[in-house]
């Protein structure tokens, strides 16, 4: 299985790569404009000079059967879509794109090549998380923040915060059928966000405070008078009555701990089982995030 890895920033590195270039069966290919990066990253994983590329047509030139790309937000749309009109199979980091147009336009054009389409959503498969989905779902409180980093709003929104979004669709027991967002703007950078999402029996909440004072990432269900509490995607503690404590094994890797190796391994698998994947969801998780980045600018007067 031949697989490409556009873009080797600190996401791929510390991630991605660790991963696939384990994989049995794997041909693994680079793709990167730096040549020194290139090189180095490919020397320490033994790759040979034809599987390193400094050109995307070379890359795409390797008959690839999937791709994952790891480049910068503002170039997805061009890459994720020459991959696409390739027929090659597309695994790409959040988000699809800045702009909802554009991401719209990647979804519908997967759809129309009948080629499949992942947006890396890996929280969905972080055990910690997924054992969540199994716990009562009353009330859903995902703080994920952050220590002086105020942001322009629309890169704050879908560089980090689409993780708490898609988090609380995911989790969400039913159907949302009430939105609110509240946010603080000051000379024009987003200094915090709350999203509340809302329906029969629920209400889901997401924080990101990007002047709070520590880093961190707290996801708390509860329901039925039990609670369960997820600090850092690492401990797990159980509340009812006494609280039980479930910490991550000393040799449990990070991309495991953080569901990036499951969310591999699941979309590979996919593609060799000749299962269309579909971005339809994920552009979802988008359309909520624009609607979150345009109240927050209307509300600060910006729009």
């Amino acid at each position: 299985m031949r697989v490409g890895c556009i873009g080797l920033g600190d996401i791929a590195q510390k991630a991605y790569l660790p991963v696939l270039g384990a994989l049995p069966g794997v041909e693994l290919h680079l793709q990167t404009r730096t040549p020194a990066t290139l090189h180095r990253v490919a020397d320490g994983l033994r790759l040979p000079a034809a599987q390193r590329h400094e050109d995307l047509d070379a890359l795409i030139g390797q008959d690839l059967d999937a791709a994952f790309v790891h480049a910068p937000t503002r170039a997805h749309p061009e890459i994720v879509a020459r991959l696409l009109e390739a027929g090659v199979a597309t695994y790409v980091d959040k988000p699809l794109a800045y702009d909802l147009a554009d991401s719209a336009r990647l979804v519908a054009l997967a759809e129309d090549r009948g080629v499949s389409l992942a947006v890396g959503f890996n929280r969905r498969h972080a055990p910690g998380y997924a054992q969540c989905a199994e716990h009562p779902r009353e009330l859903i409180l995902l703080q994920k923040n952050r220590v002086g980093l105020p942001e322009d709003p629309r890169t704050m929104v879908l560089d980090d915060f689409i993780h708490v979004v898609d988090t609380l669709r995911f989790l969400a027991p039913g159907p949302v059928d009430d939105v609110t967002v509240r946010g603080r703007m000051r000379d024009g950078l987003l200094h915090h966000v709350v999203l509340q999402l809302a329906g029969d029996g629920f209400t889901a909440l997401g924080v990101m405070n990007r002047l709070s004072g520590s880093a961190e990432e707290i996801l708390e269900v509860s329901g039925q008078d039990a609670k369960r509490q997820v600090v850092n995607l690492a401990e797990t503690v159980d509340h009812k009555g006494q609280p039980t404590v479930r910490r991550r094994g000393d040799w449990v890797p990070v991309a495991r701990q953080r569901g990036i190796e499951q969310a591999v391994l699941s979309f590979l698998d996919a593609v060799r089982a000749g299962r269309l994947l579909s971005a339809r969801d994920a552009l979802e998780t988008h359309e909520l995030c624009e609607r979150v980045v345009r109240t927050v600018l209307e509300r600060s007067g910006a729009l």
